[in-house]
């Protein structure tokens, strides 16, 4: 199964950025009224999940291109977003992308995060052009440009034996405790940056510094 983009109802702060985040393989998943940023973009999602409370598009025309759509009770017991990523993993995908699941309501917004936190086999991000965001387990790199932000915020508890490469600031085996600043706002000296811990949860935010945004 090739990669699979999932488009929330959140924020898209830029509709070119994120066009540039699609391939012509990847497999389109709206999560409910994700649906417009798909159509925004001139595309036709490949599956549509959810309740189908937020979606004011005529889902009719796209099952006719072939859209599958997957409903739900609207007293569910998970986001749409959840399900969407539920469905999308039972695909065994190379790789999962979640654009759109920031901004707007804060709650959403740190739920959408914390569905990342779940250990998986495949690799999951939340990313809408301007904003990647993924978590370290072991080692991660972080690509990018020179100047792009780097924030390293720990996850449920302190982080032990970071080590970062190619960071304005480095970190050598160093801990970063959840009630502390120490890994925030940092920059990157390339195109590209790694990060190594030794235990813990690390939640990494890549803010491009794209120009004119």
């Amino acid at each position: 199964m090739p990669r699979i983009l999932i488009f929330a109802n959140g924020e898209l702060p830029d509709l070119e950025l994120a066009r540039d985040l699609i391939s012509d393989d990847d497999l389109l998943i709206a999560a409910d009224g994700g649906t417009r940023h798909i159509l925004a973009l001139g595309l036709t999602p490949h599956v549509i999940i959810g309740d189908l409370d937020s979606t004011s598009v005529d889902i009719q025309p796209l099952t006719k291109r072939g859209t599958q759509v997957i409903e739900f009770s609207r007293d569910k017991d998970a986001t749409d977003l959840e399900l969407a990523l539920d469905h999308a993993l039972a695909l065994n995908p190379t790789e999962i992308r979640i654009i759109a699941a920031l901004g707007g309501r804060l709650d959403q917004t740190l739920a959408n995060i914390a569905l990342l936190a779940t250990p998986q086999p495949t690799p999951i991000a939340l990313d809408d052009g301007v904003q990647e965001i993924f978590f370290c387990r072991d080692q991660a790199r972080v690509r990018g440009s020179r100047g792009d932000i780097v924030s390293l915020i720990p996850w449920g508890g302190e982080v032990t034996g970071v080590l970062t490469e190619n960071l304005r600031w480095p970190l050598v085996s160093e801990t970063l405790h959840p009630n502390k600043t120490r890994g925030i706002s940092n920059e990157m000296l390339g195109e590209e940056a790694s990060v190594k811990i030794g235990t813990g949860l690390l939640l990494i935010v890549h803010h491009r510094a794209i120009s004119g945004h």
